[in-house]
């Protein structure tokens, strides 16, 4: 009993270890909070790794026999299992991140990497034909100059859901629409209106150089795009609502 627990003991420290690095990944790279949030990714990606960090550890303590004969090859197997079970959990997440953050109209989109409309992927600008494989990255897009290309993509917003914030060959510079940005431009004063005045006041306190705020459109739980008007420059995403 002493060897097993010992055993399980030291599977569970090796796991844990890769569960930290994994946990540093997915909140500090892939989804800065308050992203995680935002897009509902915690729940499924907290339940994926309690199951595999702790079905390994599990399974070894049933197995495990000091002088078992296959125990070595029982040992590599659970490993194998796990690790096959923690990396497509990992690419599921991966999946769902947020790729792009999207000045789109009078808001911002999250745009996850199973959301990208990849149709037209060789029209998009380099810079655009790929997201970057860490931190989400802002992009303002802009609609097409072609009237029936406009219409179409209104009808397939409408029925399909694709909008153009989804259309990388549409992206451009938040620096080339700092106009369009200004004006749809909202006063910190409305937030208000959504939130404890106690809390905004915290988190604006925080943030001095914001004197505005957009929407950020998200697939969970919406949020907040603290700008700064003047250079319309994005200062940080907070966890307000914009909206009711």
């Amino acid at each position: 009993m002493r060897d097993r627990l010992k055993a399980f003991l030291l599977h569970l420290l090796f796991s844990l270890c890769v569960a930290f690095v994994t946990i540093f990944i997915i909140y500090f790279v892939w989804y800065p909070m308050p992203l995680a949030k935002a897009t509902g990714v915690t729940n499924i990606f907290l339940l994926l790794l309690f199951i595999d960090v702790s079905i390994g550890p599990v399974i070894t303590f049933i197995v495990y026999k000091k002088n078992k004969k296959t125990l070595k090859f029982d040992l590599v197997v659970i490993v194998i299992l796990q690790f096959c079970a923690l990396v497509y959990g990992v690419w599921t997440v991966y999946q769902g991140k947020p790729a792009w953050l999207v000045f789109n109209a009078d808001r911002a989109d999250i745009v996850r990497i199973n959301e990208i409309d990849l149709r037209k992927i060789d029209k998009a600008k380099n810079e655009y034909k790929s997201p970057s494989l860490f931190f989400p990255q802002w992009v303002a897009a802009k609609q097409s100059g072609d009237i029936n290309e406009r219409n179409k993509i209104t009808f397939e917003a409408v029925f399909s859901g694709v909008d153009i914030a989804q259309r990388p060959e549409l992206y451009t510079s938040l620096d080339s629409s700092k106009k369009e940005i200004r004006s749809k431009l909202l006063a910190l004063s409305d937030l208000y209106q959504y939130n404890d005045k106690a809390e905004v006041e915290v988190i604006l306190y925080q943030y001095p150089k914001a004197d505005a705020y957009l929407p950020l459109k998200a697939n969970a739980i919406d949020m907040v795009v603290l700008m700064n008007k003047e250079k319309a420059e994005v200062i940080k995403i907070v966890d307000l609502r914009p909206w009711n």
